[in-house]
């Protein structure tokens, strides 16, 4: 495709602009970005040439590099001039998706676009299967009134794995008396992940539907299992001058076991630490809740790895990259794992559909898999109660 496949100068710049990342004007190319970049783990990648070529309009949307940014915000909150990378970034993804430009490791978020919007999941399923998760549990159909709405996200409505999530979160809010629903299948994905690819069409598409519903059903409070809903429903609904009380299910349980409605009696008695997921942690600040929940654990010895909280590595899913495909070698959950297993630990405890999935794989591609154990901080306090 050669040179047709580059934006105009003034395209690329308009849409940067547009983006609010008009501050990577700023940019005195220090390369800060570069070395805090979690990409420079595994092969050579670099932020500050893709902000140095965007700002003369040379940016080469064929290219798979401004596919890479996990948007995982280590660089935004290092750099010293606030040039909003990810911002302009997700500009530059915007031109390639209007010019139908994806490279071959990126051409998986066709097929996931047309999912979100035929059926409110990226996963290629029915949305009339949404809530067959909860066959068996309960719980209700969330109506006006109700203490809270549980919304699971894609990935623990649909996913294997993540269905035993849910149901470990419902064994938890049943436990301690929580009056609950969820929508099922009027519940469409948060859309955070597709916008960050740069689909803004279908992100409004599936956040008008889900506004809907809850202004529809009553609802006030809202539940989460995933850090890209809570990012999501709590910062990029309000574009749309709506406003949910919103918390993660790390916090919820935190509160539950401060207030006496949790008691956890069981010993664990296991080594365990924490990942913190970057839009838990980086993103919104959520870093105590959840390993203060797990100290309440008995017997449940808890570690941290070199990093953690606003250092935290990686898992590689955020930016969409969840959709793409990564070879081997190149997987940051394979270094993130290896942390884990060098502290001693015997499990991997995070709070994010994204990174449990990337975790089992690379779990699973390990010779030693049995050597460590991967759970959501719902199971272990499941476990515990």
């Amino acid at each position: 495709m050669g040179m047709e496949t580059v934006a105009p100068f003034r395209e690329i710049i308009d849409a940067i602009k547009a983006s609010g990342g008009d501050a990577f004007k700023s940019c005195y190319q220090c390369g800060m970005c570069d070395t805090v970049c979690p990409w420079n783990r595994v092969r050579n990648f670099s932020m500050r040439k893709i902000v140095r070529e965007a700002t003369f309009g040379l940016t080469d949307i064929e290219s798979e590099d401004i596919w890479r940014c996990t948007t995982c915000g280590k660089c935004p909150q290092i750099c010293p001039r606030d040039v909003k990378q990810i911002q302009s970034g997700v500009a530059l993804r915007r031109i390639a998706t209007e010019y139908g430009v994806f490279p071959h490791a990126v051409q998986p978020i066709r097929r996931v676009s047309a999912s979100l919007s035929a059926e409110g999941n990226p996963l290629s399923e029915d949305r009339a299967k949404r809530a067959d998760w909860a066959k068996g549990l309960p719980v209700k159909r969330f109506t006006d009134g109700m203490e809270i709405l549980y919304s699971p996200g894609c990935y623990l409505s649909y996913d294997p794995r993540g269905k035993k999530i849910a149901r470990a979160t419902v064994e938890i809010l049943d436990k301690a008396g929580v009056n609950f629903g969820i929508l099922g299948t009027e519940e469409s994905c948060c859309g955070e992940s597709i916008r960050k690819t740069g689909n803004e069409a279908v992100f409004k598409q599936l956040a008008r539907q889900n506004i809907r519903a809850f202004v529809d059903n009553g609802v006030k409070k809202i539940l989460v299992s995933s850090p890209h809903c809570y990012h999501s429903f709590k910062n990029e609904y309000p574009e749309f001058m709506v406003h949910f009380e919103v918390v993660h299910i790390s916090q919820f349980i935190f509160q539950l076991i401060a207030e006496g409605r949790l008691k956890l009696t069981k010993e664990y008695g296991k080594r365990v630490t924490y990942h913190d997921p970057c839009y838990l942690g980086r993103h919104n600040g959520v870093y105590d809740e959840p390993r203060e929940a797990l100290k309440k654990v008995p017997g449940l010895e808890l570690g941290e790895m070199a990093e953690s909280r606003k250092n935290s590595f990686c898992c590689g899913g955020g930016g969409g990259r969840i959709w793409m495909e990564t070879p081997r070698g190149e997987r940051f959950a394979d270094l993130r794992l290896g942390q884990a297993v060098d502290l001693g630990a015997q499990v991997l405890a995070t709070s994010c559909p994204y990174c449990i999935t990337n975790f089992e794989d690379s779990r699973l591609n390990r010779k030693d898999s049995d050597v460590i154990e991967i759970k959501d901080v719902t199971e272990i306090i499941r476990e515990a109660i």
